[in-house]
């Protein structure tokens, strides 16, 4: 199971927060200022940390800046104030990630599974996007628990639209993140593979949507 600390002083938005999380098969513990976060840092261990930037006690940076002195756990800053100054201040003392209220759910869980990925915790785990599991462990994927038979190109190209569920990609974003420098011919071969995908796996056919004139989106109702 991976842990998350979510250190956030509004009460409604550390609810939502946690409880998208623990639909994502997450362990979010959450808590309301920046000192409960460093007491709860110090007396667990967390694979990801999720900061509000505002919060009593100490607010986001100070107590980033502390873990860091002490972990190179991943650390995501959240805050309203949306300047350079700010944001780079953020990364100065040591995030991993800033992202700026307003935010989708959607697109913070996508964000903690490339940082997870990155860090190489999220391949020791699972995911889980509707009924679509990928147990990366195994380096297999289940729909509706029924393990299905994909070739080493169709793995990596759902394990990307599940990381990135809910958002528009393009074909030369999806390429680029999937292919990298294997591929120089027609782009098309996107293509390709989501009919693949969509012919393999029930839930692929289902959730997997064409986006007219852009590109796919795997589209999965929180």
């Amino acid at each position: 199971m991976i842990n998350i600390l979510v250190a956030e002083d509004e009460e409604r938005l550390r609810r939502l927060i946690c409880s998208y999380l623990k639909q994502e098969g997450y362990d979010p513990v959450g808590v309301a200022d920046g000192e409960q976060a460093l007491e709860r840092f110090y007396d667990g261990r967390f694979d990801l940390i999720i900061l509000d930037v505002m919060m009593p006690e100490k607010d986001g940076i100070e107590v980033c800046s502390e873990i860091r002195k002490n972990s190179n756990v991943p650390i995501i800053l959240l805050t309203a104030r949306n300047t350079e100054f700010d944001e780079l201040n953020g990364f100065r003392v040591g995030a991993d990630e800033y992202i700026t209220k307003p935010f989708s759910p959607r697109i913070l869980l996508s964000r903690i599974a490339a940082i997870l990925k990155r860090a190489g915790i999220l391949h020791n785990s699972e995911i889980t996007a509707g009924n679509i599991r990928i147990a990366y462990r195994e380096h297999a994927v289940y729909d509706s628990k029924q393990r299905i038979n994909l070739t080493p190109r169709e793995y990596d190209l759902i394990c990307y639209f599940v990381e990135n569920r809910n958002q528009v990609l393009s074909r030369e974003q999806i390429l680029s993140a999937v292919w990298e420098d294997d591929y120089n011919g027609d782009i098309r071969t996107v293509d390709t593979h989501v009919k693949c995908l969509r012919f393999k796996m029930p839930s692929a056919h289902e959730y997997l949507k064409t986006v007219r004139k852009c590109g796919y989106r795997l589209e999965i109702s929180p």
